[in-house]
């Protein structure tokens, strides 16, 4: 821990991580719930959101497998959830987001930036890019330790 004469700063080590992952997501999970959205779908349905057009079904897979580090056989339950509730719709040779998905990625994209704002606001911007910079390489290692776990274990 890193001490100065007015505050204590904590050293950014994985429980700080997990305890702003874990603080965050409760409230993003806490306005997804209001619109009947889980934060699974709403990650994968954010794929289709900002896709260009149709999406290839094992595209979306392997992004939001990558995304949220789960089997691929729940996401795919997950793309056919979002298709179930018609969010998602089969266009050409892949999924293209509904009016009615897009309606609700706009609803809770709404209603979760002012909350972002007021849990960003006045961190200052070189703070924010060495926690950028900081995050980055331990995603990056960490996917790679994730990948050699998995080669070890034969997936």
């Amino acid at each position: 821990m890193t001490t100065t004469a007015a505050t204590s700063v904590p050293a950014l080590d994985p429980r700080a991580i997990a305890l702003a992952h874990y603080a965050s997501r409760a409230v993003l999970e806490r306005v997804l719930a209001r619109h009947g959205i889980t934060f699974r779908q709403s990650v994968t349905l954010r794929l289709f959101a900002v896709a260009e057009g149709p999406v290839g079904h094992d595209a979306v897979v392997a992004q939001a497998t990558a995304s949220l580090k789960v089997p691929a056989a729940e996401i795919r339950a997950t793309v056919g959830e979002l298709a179930d509730r018609g969010l998602v719709a089969p266009e050409g040779d892949g999924l293209l987001i509904t009016d009615a998905g897009r309606a609700l990625h706009t609803a809770t994209t709404a209603e979760t930036a002012p909350i972002s704002a007021r849990i960003y606001d006045g961190i200052p911007e070189e703070d924010l890019a060495a926690a950028g910079r900081a995050l980055a390489r331990i995603r990056e290692r960490a996917d790679a330790e994730l990948a050699a776990l998995e080669a070890a274990d034969g997936h």
